[in-house]
């Protein structure tokens, strides 16, 4: 499935993106209603992460939503993939909601092409796979974590998630290996696709090593709440 294609079919493509990304965080499985995924988080599930499927197709749905989530007592937060950013900007502020954070990219890629980053001399690739889950971590000589990443396998796509590095070991591609070192391990249990969402920081990254945004993910919320 080629870039065009992905692109038209954005409410499969979120669905597949959150559910691993779901279970990279540890988080329940998301209940589908009202044209959105519901999401309870924390322990308590006190509040929820509403990703809407198709705002740029479902303007009701959209709408019904920003106001639901306006509407609750909660940190309640809708989270918008859209290729139409100034249309849905315009709905979740008529709904009273903010978009105080920085726009994020929903990204893809085949991964069976994806660059290979080796670490540099004085670190170390570890590479931990329990089930669907694939954690790595690079380590200095020193035996601290240098660098780190989750990536969930689902089927046929797998989802990056929390790639960091800390901040006395950036700029060495420290990043990059982490992820070519997902990606080997995902492609090895059967993995074809990745998804990924990308922070403003990490979009610069992640483009680098040929990853394709499919849409861009607005993320708002309650004007008296703050994350």
């Amino acid at each position: 499935m080629g870039m065009s294609d992905l692109t038209a079919a954005v409410p499969d493509v979120v669905r597949r993106w959150q559910a691993g990304w779901g279970l990279a965080r540890g988080v329940r499985v998301a209940e589908q209603a009202r044209g959105g995924l519901h999401v309870l988080i924390g322990k308590s599930g006190h509040y929820r992460e509403v990703v809407v499927l198709d705002a740029d197709g479902d303007g009701a749905g959209l709408s019904g939503l920003a106001v639901e989530v306006a509407s609750s007592d909660g940190r309640d937060c809708l989270m918008v993939p859209t290729n139409r950013v100034l249309d849905v900007e315009r709905v979740v502020r008529a709904a009273g909601l903010e978009l105080p954070d920085p726009p994020e990219w929903l990204m893809w890629r085949d991964l069976r092409e994806h660059p290979s980053r080796a670490v540099g001399a004085g670190y170390r690739c570890v590479a931990v796979v329990e089930g669907p889950l694939i954690e790595v971590e690079i380590r200095a000589s020193s035996g601290d974590v240098a660098a780190r990443g989750t990536m969930a396998v689902v089927g046929a796509d797998a989802v990056a998630h929390n790639i960091e590095t800390r901040s006395a070991h950036r700029r060495r591609g420290l990043a990059g290996a982490v992820m070519s070192a997902l990606v080997h391990h995902a492609v090895g249990e059967g993995a074809r696709t990745g998804l990924l969402l990308a922070s403003r920081d990490g979009q610069r990254l992640y483009s680098a090593l040929g990853w394709n945004r499919c849409a861009t993910v607005l993320t708002a919320r309650g004007v008296s709440v703050r994350p």
